[in-house]
Order: structure tokens, then sequence, then C-alpha cells
């Protein structure tokens, strides 16, 4: 799946549109079909029924436009979104708010209301696209930011492994070329057609076929358990996606203690937690729900 998925279905894979307010119903909750999704998904399935509510889990519906599509027709009632898809939803991708996690919540909240939609409190985690460098090389050479990143590329001694959508996407490897004053030449570019960063993270750690950098996203469980150095961005050429629950106006006023039992559990979860606790589903094996659940009592455990 590409790295936002907006084009991965078509408008015929839409599930149909069925109205969900009967009295009594459960609270349907949604997610991607990701590792991450699985993970919050669960998270916020686990914190409803803690608190007494019916739930219905849909998880892993599949990418981000069936699951948009879901909460707008009333098919589920909320699911675990990141800021800047909206600006993709939207068609406001150009607007430079989308770039700083302020600007990137506040339009994202003003925008879908106007759906009828209403983000909760988002996790100070970025999972935007970054660049992550094998850890030795950047030890060498003390590569720990973008412009680092430039430098080397002008000395020829980068070699990344990317999808053809980060490559070619005028919001990715072009907007970080623009921003750090680079340009790394295809002849160095091992471009894949799929997005599946755990594939260009271990050939970046690895060294194979003489990669030594890969696109990642922010929150990967790979950069916790790999020798590699992600690059930061301290100029924000990317969007920024931070990932909260978005619920239906409707549900929320129902169940108003939604979001007082959510947005203190995602305000913990930084980008290392994330990192940790996608890495416990994808390198050690566990399901999500499993994780989620253990991470929840580790959390309470703790003022």
């Amino acid at each position: 799946m590409s790295r936002r998925g907006l084009l991965a279905a078509a408008a015929a894979a839409m599930l149909p549109i069925r109205a969900r307010a009967e009295p009594g119903r459960p609270i349907v909750i949604g997610s991607k079909s990701d590792t991450e999704g699985a993970l919050l998904g669960n998270l916020i399935s686990l914190v409803l029924e803690d608190l007494g509510l019916r739930v219905e889990r849909r998880l892993g519906l599949g990418p981000t436009l069936i699951v948009r599509s879901a909460l707008l027709a009333g098919e589920i009632d909320l699911y675990p979104e990141y800021t800047g898809n909206v600006a993709f939803f939207s068609g406001t991708e150009t607007d430079p708010a989308w770039k700083n996690s302020a600007g990137a919540y506040g339009l994202a909240l003003r925008l879908d209301a106007a759906h009828g939609l209403v983000w909760l409190g988002r996790a100070p985690a970025n999972n935007t696209w970054l660049i992550a460098v094998q850890g030795r090389l950047a030890r060498e050479r003390g590569l720990a930011t973008m412009a680092d990143f430039a430098g080397a590329v002008r000395d020829g001694a980068i070699r990344l492994a990317a999808s053809t959508e980060f490559v070619e996407s005028r919001a990715a490897l072009p907007s970080f070329e623009s921003a750090y004053g680079f340009s790394l030449p295809l002849s160095r570019i091992v471009s894949l057609p799929g997005g599946d960063t755990a594939v260009t993270a271990r050939a970046a750690a690895e060294g194979i076929s003489g990669i030594n950098a890969g696109m990642v996203y922010g929150t990967d469980g790979a950069l916790a358990a790999l020798d590699l150095t992600v690059m930061s961005d301290p100029k924000g050429a990317q969007i920024v996606y931070e990932p909260a629950p978005v619920i239906r106006a409707a549900t929320l006023e129902c169940h108003p203690r939604i979001r007082e039992a959510l947005d203190p559990i995602f305000a913990r979860l930084d980008a290392d937690t994330l990192r940790r606790l996608n890495a416990a589903i994808t390198v050690e094996g566990r399901t999500g729900e499993a994780v989620a659940k253990a991470w929840l009592a580790e959390a309470a455990s703790r003022p």
C-alpha cells in the first residue's frame, strides 16, 4: 500500500451508505489495515470498553479511502487518522500550515468540522516521511539532520532505497531536495513500486546492494530494532502526520466521556513510544490487541 493510501481503492469499492443511528447500538471502531492502525484501533477499543461502553471492532478495514468513506457514511463511529491526510482530503496540501504540528491539527479540526467530524487530542508523534541512514555511516560522518544528509549526497556518499511514490511525489523527496539544496541522482536511488518501509529500512541497515539510506516513516517499528539514524527535518520540509481519533460529532455528543478518556492516552504516545509498540508487533510478532493492552496496563501504573 502507498504511503497515504488515498488512491488505493476505487469508488466502487466504497462501503454502502447505511444509517447507524439506532438507539443502543454499539460504538463501531474502525482502523486501516496497517500495523499502527491495528495498534491504535485496539487501544481505542480497550479504553472505551473500560468505560463500560459497548464496542464493535471493525479493524483492518482497508486503505485510507475505504475507512474515511465508512466514517462519513456512518458505517463506523471513529478511527485513528493522521492530521496531514486532511490536506489531501481537502485539496489544500500546498498550504504551509500543514508543515507544523499546531497548524496541521488546527486545519484538520476546522475542515473536518464541516463534515460533522471531530478530531480528539493528537499524539505528539509525527509519522511523516523521513530518511534514515545506516548507523555506522551516520556515526562516521556525524549525520543527524537533513542538512547533514544533503552534504553527504553532494559528496556522492548516499545510495537510497525508497518507493516510487516517495521519489516522484512533489511532497516527498523533491520537497527535501528543494528545502536543503541537494539533488540525488536517479542512478543512486533504488526505486521500489510499493511503500513497504520494512524493506527500505532493512536494506539501509544491512547495506544490501550498497544501499545506506532508506525511506522510513516517523513511527516505524523497524526504527527501534535496526541500527539506523533518522535524519531530522529542522526546516519542516514535510507535511505533519500526527495520529488522533476522529469521531462523528453525533457519537461524541452522545458519549462525551470518550474525549476525556482518550485525550490523555494519546498525549502519552510520543514517537519513541509508538516505535517501541509497533516493533512489538512487527518484530516480536505480538498482536495489536496484546500490545495495546500491555501498554495501557503499564501506563496506568505510572503517574
